[in-house]
């Protein structure tokens, strides 16, 4: 038996790592005005942030097409594989997932299984990571599916935005709140627990980031942690050094750059931390 771990790159992995633990990761698209782009293969993402504020008309995003992900599941069936396991963003902010249920339905030469990340970014990543790491010490599907179901309630991802604006061009926020939220200054601060999204303003970058703190001290003890950015490299770095005596065990941290499929609704120079509980 093989099980072979398949995500999207709205989990953030580094390329690296996932060529590392073989896991395949399948882009989604960024549409920009009339074109197309493969996250990752066609768009940089340091390319993507340095035009975001000048692109005519807002970005938006979607899913891989189902014959790619048809394809990338035989493929994995041809070199050996008789089990999948697709691990994809939350289905409340994509319809990766959809596709990915589609696509299992048509590949008979593997077993498909389609999982509720219920996360994006590293919250993603971490769980397909794990995945990967049980999948190569030869656990079940049973058995890797019922760690992944516990992890899920225990993965938070926090995102500080330097503006509203950029969930209001996307369709996550009322106009009236992003026009007041401007109007104040406030730094909005989201939530992505089981799915789910929540968001906490504050007036300052100074008090965002205390705010931050105060929720990852509240989750600890720790068992990983990871800083992610949108653009915003510096803003990632003084964050982690604020944080990271709350997990002693980690001296470099994955620290990603966000897939342009967030940026583009969190906004160039958004910072953020997400974490993973440490069994209780």
């Amino acid at each position: 038996m093989s099980i072979k771990i398949v995500t999207d790159s709205t989990a953030d992995i580094p390329p690296h790592i996932a060529e590392d633990l073989g896991i395949t990761v399948l882009p989604v698209y960024v549409n920009i005005g009339g074109n197309s782009y493969l996250d990752g293969v066609e768009l940089t993402r340091e390319e993507f942030y340095k035009n975001l504020p000048t692109y005519g008309s807002h970005p938006k995003t979607s899913a891989p097409s189902l014959g790619s992900v048809v394809e990338a599941y035989e493929r994995l069936a041809g070199e050996g594989a008789t089990q999948i396991l697709s691990i994809h963003v939350a289905l409340t902010l994509s319809g990766v997932q959809n596709v990915a249920h589609a696509a299992a339905q048509l590949v008979k030469s593997a077993a498909v299984t389609v999982f509720d990340s219920q996360q994006l970014t590293l919250g993603l990543g971490f769980q397909a990571l794990a995945a990967a790491k049980a999948a190569a010490l030869g656990r079940s599907m049973g058995e890797i599916l019922e760690m992944l179901q516990g992890m899920v309630h225990r993965v938070y991802s926090f995102a500080a935005l330097d503006t509203l604006e950029y969930l209001r061009r996307g369709g996550r926020l009322g106009r009236v709140q992003a026009s007041v939220g401007n109007l104040l200054r406030i730094k909005p601060l989201l939530l992505l627990y089981e799915g789910g999204l929540t968001l906490e303003k504050t007036r300052t970058t100074r008090g965002v980031f205390a705010r931050l703190y105060q929720s990852l001290r509240g989750l600890a003890p720790l068992e990983n942690l990871a800083v992610v950015h949108a653009g915003a490299r510096e803003k990632a770095d003084e964050l982690w050094s604020q944080v990271r005596h709350l997990v002693p065990g980690i001296d470099t941290p994955i620290t990603a750059q966000v897939t342009p499929a967030i940026g583009v609704h969190v906004g160039p120079g958004a910072v953020g931390l997400v974490c993973v509980r440490a069994v209780e």
